[in-house]
């Protein structure tokens, strides 16, 4: 990396973390005059790796990649966080064999890698487990789920990544990334009470939209509102900046964040002392600040099928739903807890339950969670109002159990995604605060919380949340800054350097032309669309494609193997899941090459990582010209491209060298088996 200016800015949050992080660098001046190590946006860099976490489903795929390496060994096998929670229900535990088969993988991977953190079905969610237990602040996370994203909410880094990139990371222990532009999203006013993280985060996307302003971006969040935000509010924040489209989602460690982590029980005091309390300087550069201002929150859904097609919950009052469901990660204890005295309050003032027929789940995010509802009573409330309770796991969030809703029906869910399809082939969700799910389950009609959430006792809810109602801890820390991190150079001895990588990228990628046919998509078309999530269980490539838009465009590979293997789309192509199988499912269909206005950045780097070409052109002529089966002659490594029938030509944006250079080793697999552990420094050094 060049070396930064003596008159560098100050850094973000995101930032600071990455320069304590990032290996090779050297000190520069920071805003004070003393040495710091600074990083800028648009900086390429090596970073040690803290955790790496996964699922199940995850690790099918990932497997793929380990073994593709030569099953290597783990870097840290203490820090790798393996949870069974994507596809288990008690029923298909029992009864899918394709089920069994993924938790048996992840349990014979566990028993071959001695993991310390493996959770076996139905015990926890994997970002419910993590967060409560042991992400740090000022630790750089990465996880392979798009909602990784979580752990911000207690002042990590921490992103999602493709199954490659986490097995990688998992192996080597390091990563690389490109430093982000950061936006902050400031939250003022006194938030009316039981109001929860879910309508903070819902009125976010409603203001400032789906892949818009967070992009690709990391987003901070701060404000005189989020002081007082508790724990897990910042949590279900920070898990919807994939909604957002956020890169990351972070709030700044503060006292509050320290009392949580001294309530911890799992940890050392060692492991404890880990925790590093960065603060943005007063002169980061964010690219914009936005401010919201909460005073006057209601509750809000987002309707089908985006999760920013937010609405009040006062303009659909009466609306029936054919079920409910309370859980998935984004739904915190605190939201549980807060259901579950709704539903009290309700029972007391002599309410009955109707539609006794109708569906109503809850599953609790982890065991422990489980247990306090049990002792606090607030089991049987749930029970009382009709609803089944689950162990813990994703359940209907991801639709790909036996738990899912039926062709046209019309579900409200605590969940944090409303895709088409996502909780069901065929049915609509709505997303709401797990409070308004509750309401909402007496009747079963769309049903404003607010009346029965005045009944409940903010001492009681409070005491069963360890705490004292509107107290704000007073704990005192020291606020950190970045120190260089001592690495050695792994590259400086291996027998290509960076220079001669890209150089053979340029003449590898001279020759990929591609002539093809077009298919048209819009904007932000989400991984769920491109391979549904009950075929992620797949690893076979020709498999995957055969189902790639099954429910969505019928017929996508009819169409490919006839030629139109073109794609071009419009902004946050890949949006969504991490899921990689979205890319292996568009190889497997014959795809050659993706063109869009901008790519979700998880998508993008499984792009990369599995060696599909893809291209990114921002001119509106070229959309406006180029229409479904028009034929188009790429040249993807000039990034030019001819519209066939007029003869235009058009340009593409030139990718960075470490991208160039990963397309020229065939991948991310192929890099590592050429370079080994030195494949980032590699392809990092300028």
């Amino acid at each position: 990396m060049k070396p930064a200016p003596s008159s560098a800015r100050g850094m973000t949050l995101t930032q600071k973390i990455l320069a304590a992080h990032a290996l090779g660098l050297s000190s520069q001046p920071g805003p004070d005059g003393r040495p710091r190590p600074y990083v800028k946006p648009g900086d390429v860099l090596r970073i040690a790796v803290d955790w790496t976490i996964a699922s199940e489903l995850a690790w099918n795929g990932m497997d793929k990649t380990y073994q593709a390496l030569g099953r290597p060994g783990l870097s840290r096998p203490d820090r790798f966080f393996l949870a069974v929670d994507h596809t288990v229900d008690p029923t298909t535990l029992l009864r899918d064999p394709r089920t069994q088969k993924l938790v048996q993988l992840s349990k014979s991977f566990a028993q071959e890698g001695r993991i310390r953190h493996f959770y076996d079905s139905n015990q926890t969610i994997l970002h419910t487990k993590f967060y409560r237990d042991l992400v740090l602040p000022g630790q750089v996370v990465i996880g392979a789920d798009s909602h990784t994203s979580s752990h911000g909410g207690l002042g990590a880094f921490a992103i999602g990544l493709g199954g490659a990139d986490v097995t990688a990371a998992a192996v080597l222990g390091e990563s690389w990334i490109e430093v982000p532009e950061a936006i902050f999203v400031e939250y003022t006013g006194e938030l009316p009470p039981g109001m929860s993280g879910k309508e903070v985060i819902l009125k976010t996307l409603g203001t400032l939209g789906r892949n818009t302003v967070a992009l690709e971006r990391s987003v901070e969040y701060g404000g005189s509102a989020a002081r007082r935000f508790s724990t897990d509010m910042r949590f279900t924040i920070a898990n919807m900046t994939a909604e957002f489209g956020g890169l990351n989602g972070i709030f700044e460690p503060d006292g509050i964040v320290a009392a949580w982590l001294a309530g911890r029980s799992e940890q050392t005091a060692a492991e404890l002392s880990e925790a590093r309390y960065f603060r943005a300087d007063e002169d980061a550069p964010f690219l914009a600040r936005y401010r919201i201002d909460l005073s006057q929150l209601e509750p809000l859904l987002a309707k089908p099928v985006s999760p920013d097609n937010v609405a009040p919950v006062r303009e659909h009052l009466g609306m029936p739903v054919h079920g409910v469901f309370i859980g998935a990660c984004t739904t915190t204890e605190e939201e549980l807890v807060l259901g579950g005295l709704l539903l009290e309050a309700a029972l007391a003032a002599g309410e009955t339950i109707r539609k006794p027929e109708a569906r109503r789940l809850v599953v609790p995010g982890d065991l422990s969670i489980q247990g306090r509802l049990y002792a606090a009573g607030l089991w049987r409330a749930y029970e009382q109002c009709g609803f089944r309770i689950d162990p813990p796991g994703c359940s209907m969030c991801l639709g790909v159990a036996s738990q899912r809703a039926e062709k046209g029906e019309t579900w409200l869910s605590s969940q944090n995604r409303n895709y088409p399809n996502r909780m069901g082939e065929g049915s609509l969700a709505y997303l709401a605060s797990a409070a308004t799910v509750a309401a909402t389950a007496l009747g079963m009609e769309v049903r404003d919380p607010r009346p029965l959430l005045a009944r409940v006792d903010p001492v009681r809810l409070a005491k069963i949340l360890g705490g004292e109602p509107g107290r704000i801890p007073e704990v005192a820390f020291t606020p950190s800054e970045p120190t260089l991190l001592a690495s050695e150079d792994p590259a400086a001895e291996h027998e290509q350097g960076p220079a001669q990588a890209r150089t053979a990228a340029a003449a590898a990628s001279s020759d990929r032309h591609v002539v093809g046919r077009v298919q048209r998509f819009g904007d932000h078309v989400d991984t769920d669309a491109i391979i549904p999530g009950q075929f992620c269980h797949l690893t076979d490539l020709s498999e995957l494609g055969s189902h790639s838009f099954e429910f969505v465009r019928p017929g996508f590979p009819a169409r490919v193997a006839a030629g139109q293997n073109i794609i071009v789309a419009g902004e946050g192509w890949g949006s969504g899941s991490s899921r990689e199988q979205a890319v292996w499912a568009l190889r497997g269909a014959g795809v050659r090459v993706v063109i869009a206005k901008s790519y979700a950045f998880i998508h993008k780097r499984n792009l990369v990582n599995e060696a599909l070409s893809f291209l990114l052109v921002s001119d509106p002529a070229f959309y406006a010209a180029c229409q479904e089966d028009d034929t188009l002659e790429v040249d993807v490594g000039s990034g030019r491209i001819r519209h066939v029938a007029s003869g235009a030509e058009y340009q593409a944006q030139a990718p960075s060298l470490l991208i160039t250079a990963l397309t020229a080793e065939g991948g991310l697999v192929p890099a590592i088996r050429h370079h080994g552990q030195a494949v980032f420094a590699a392809l990092t050094q300028p």
